[in-house]
């Protein structure tokens, strides 16, 4: 890793603010920091190494957000998330990036279609949102296992599940905390467990944890100054951005 270019180590220690930032402020703009390890690293060294930096990330969140989370979307969600990060193992394994990392990228853009679709039924209908039932829990519940487990990308999925909730900026980031901290720590014993934190990673990663950090605090004095349409539309812009990243 110390035989990195320059521009290489400047592009990942941006990645490291981002993580910062998105942990603490801008959940969507988790899909940043998984572009730019993806380019600079090899595939399955970049989702090890970003996937340390996020659980120091998520300790900030926990930190800020601890006492905000709905926990009965958390329950909702579990069984689903279980099965999706289990599929996501044997893919990671074995299976062929480039195609599911398309496939995501679509789901992604369907969601948000569908999200947005909803949310203009709504304001048409006063309908209660749609998004609370058992269905479209385990949907998103199983498509953010998998894709946190292959590329540390649940961030858009889960996005979406919270927005098509109308989930409120502090409970979002309260639930997001939550989810995120708890299914990192799971699958650090299965990366572990196929060889993929090596003394290099663990060095590169010790060397950005310092941005993190500071992201995570730029993050905090960000979230108490945005309003919630603001965040909203941050949200579903990074998620479009994220997604199209994944097709190509």
């Amino acid at each position: 890793m110390t035989e990195l270019l320059p521009w290489a180590w400047v592009a990942l220690g941006i990645a490291a603010l981002t993580v910062g930032l998105a942990k603490t402020a801008i959940p969507g703009g988790g899909i940043l920091p998984v572009a730019i390890f993806a380019t600079v690293l090899p595939a399955r060294t970049s989702t090890a190494a970003l996937l340390l930096l996020l659980i120091v990330g998520d300790v900030f969140a926990l930190i800020a957000y601890r006492r905000h989370a709905h926990w009965p979307s958390l329950l909702r969600l579990a069984p689903a998330v279980l099965v999706g990060l289990l599929a996501g193992f044997a893919f990671l394994a074995v299976g062929d990036d480039a195609v599911v990392r398309r496939a995501i990228g679509v789901i992604l853009l369907a969601m948000i279609a569908v999200t947005l679709w909803r949310r203009w039924r709504q304001r048409r209908a006063d309908a209660a949102p749609a998004a609370h039932g058992i269905i479209a829990a385990s949907g998103y519940g199983a498509l953010a296992g998998f894709t946190t487990m292959v590329a540390n990308a649940a961030g858009p999925v889960m996005s979406m599940y919270f927005l098509a909730m109308r989930t409120p900026v502090q409970v979002f980031l309260g639930t997001s905390a939550w989810f995120f901290a708890i299914v990192n720590l799971f699958k650090v014993p299965f990366l572990a467990g196929i060889g993929l934190f090596d003394g290099h990673v663990l060095l590169m990663d010790a060397a950005l944890v310092p941005l993190v950090v500071a992201g995570a605090f730029a993050g905090l004095w960000l979230a108490r100054r945005m309003k919630q349409q603001v965040f909203d539309r941050m949200v579903i812009g990074l998620t479009i951005v994220g997604a199209v990243y994944l097709l190509f």
